[in-house]
């Protein structure tokens, strides 16, 4: 009994790999044995948890992290990457965080500089360097009216972001399709074409730091942790995560013509250059519509948790990451 309980301590103490199946279209639960020989054969032993439902990976790597686990990593997409980032630091547990991506957007991945394979991520999970990463912290309203608070790693905006992957969402246009990245690319740049025919501005009030509400005009407003979002469009060129502060992007009065004509600037981050976007660094955003009872949805790391009012809080050195040494 005694070497059984000496078997299970050290098996705990196991690198856990927390894994979304669904990610990739579900090409992750097809491929799972391939990407699990690789990580075997380039990072090393470990322990596996599958997540079934929204939520798991938060609630499996809250009770890894409270139980002693010392490193956890998702495999998965940038849905995966913040439930189960959002599960570490509410643990409060100081424990290393790390990344397999296995999903089609791969924002976050991209910011790290993560390499897109399996084996050459399992050897930057067991050749890497720790680092020290800001995350961002907002409060806002769900879907169900009430006031709630998560974590995200990336990008958090409202807008034209946030209804174009809601239209993703929901878009049935595109089923005839295979499960994978070549539907998902397409059902998002559908969904962008049939939001932007119908772009319409919002005004909200917004309060920075401890400067004076004004009111803005917006298409699409982002609060920026890292660089990229919607699936490689690099909307904050300039955001660090490690300088503890958002970058903040603001995408004002635009013409429809002019959002087409310029979509490639968003890709390269020069949309920075056009007269209507404002770029600004900020701790603290406070944000609010000016009509009480306009459903103004939030996007979250790719994913949509609730509306508007939001209150944006850096926390600096919250999360520390493995990453390429180069």
């Amino acid at each position: 009994m005694v070497i059984l309980g000496i078997i299970a301590s050290r098996q705990s103490m196991l690198p856990l790999v927390i894994v979304n199946p669904k990610s990739a279209g579900g090409s992750t639960r097809d491929n799972w044995s391939a990407i699990a020989s690789d990580i075997r054969t380039h990072f090393g032993a470990f322990q596996v948890a599958f997540t079934k439902a929204a939520g798991d990976g938060a609630n499996i790597a809250w009770t890894a992290a409270e139980a002693g686990r010392q490193f956890i990593i998702a495999c998965g997409g940038d849905g995966t990457i913040n439930e189960v980032a959002n599960g570490i630091l509410e643990s409060g547990v100081d424990v290393e965080f790390g990344v397999l991506p296995s999903g089609t957007g791969g924002d976050f991945r991209r910011s790290l500089g993560l390499p897109q394979s399996t084996r050459e991520a399992a050897r930057t999970l067991r050749n890497g360097k720790t680092r020290l990463i800001d995350v961002g912290r907002i409060t806002f309203q769900s879907h169900t009216g009430k006031k709630v608070s998560r974590y995200f790693l990336n990008v958090s905006s409202f807008g034209l972001a946030a209804s174009i992957i809601e239209r993703v969402k929901t878009n049935k246009a595109l089923d005839w399709l295979p499960l994978g990245g070549v539907r998902g690319r397409a059902s998002f740049a559908l969904s962008t074409l049939q939001e932007v025919v119908s772009l319409d501005p919002v005004t909200v009030r917004v309060k920075i730091d401890n400067n004076e509400e004004k009111l803005l005009q917006t298409v699409n407003f982002c609060v920026a942790n890292a660089r990229y979002f919607g699936g490689g469009m690099m909307i904050a060129p300039k955001a660090k995560l490690d300088d503890g502060y958002f970058d903040l992007i603001n995408i004002g009065d635009i013409r429809t013509a002019k959002v087409l004509l310029n979509a490639y600037t968003l890709y390269n981050g020069s949309h920075l250059d056009l007269s209507e976007v404002k770029n600004s660094l900020a701790r603290r955003v406070e944000i609010s519509p000016v009509d009480p009872s306009a459903d103004i949805h939030l996007e979250t790391d790719g994913e949509l948790p609730g509306r508007l009012p939001a209150v944006y809080e850096i926390v600096s050195g919250a999360l520390r990451i493995r990453v390429p040494k180069q």
